[in-house]
């Protein structure tokens, strides 16, 4: 919908359709007239029982391929050693910290 102004000071309205909405119109329209074609007998359709063809499908076995590899062996294991480890010694000392308290109506 757009609004336009005359030279008056009128306004005008012009609304438009899109293009998908006329075309749906016209879709439903066909349809319904095919209907009304095939419903009134106008139209008819002759259709003849029909089959698949016969297809004969076999198949064999699958097998997985032969592989020869050759690997590297992985090996786990444990063994002594000597490591310097550093030792943490702990201490304990008396040292002032400061606190903080709260005093409520001069009780302790």
């Amino acid at each position: 919908m757009a609004d336009y102004r005359t030279n008056d000071g009128d306004r005008v309205e012009v609304r438009r359709s899109g293009a998908g909405r006329t075309i749906a119109i016209i879709l439903v329209v066909v349809a319904a007239i095919v209907a009304i074609l095939f419903a009134t007998g106008f139209w008819s359709a002759n259709v003849k029982e029909g089959a698949l063809p016969d297809v004969d499908v076999s198949a064999k076995g699958g097998a997985l391929p032969k592989v020869d590899l050759d690997s590297k062996e992985v090996v786990v294991g444990t063994k002594d050693t000597t490591v310097a480890v550093p030792k943490v010694k702990t201490e304990e000392e008396s040292i002032a910290v400061p606190v903080v308290g709260v005093k409520d109506n001069g009780e302790k």
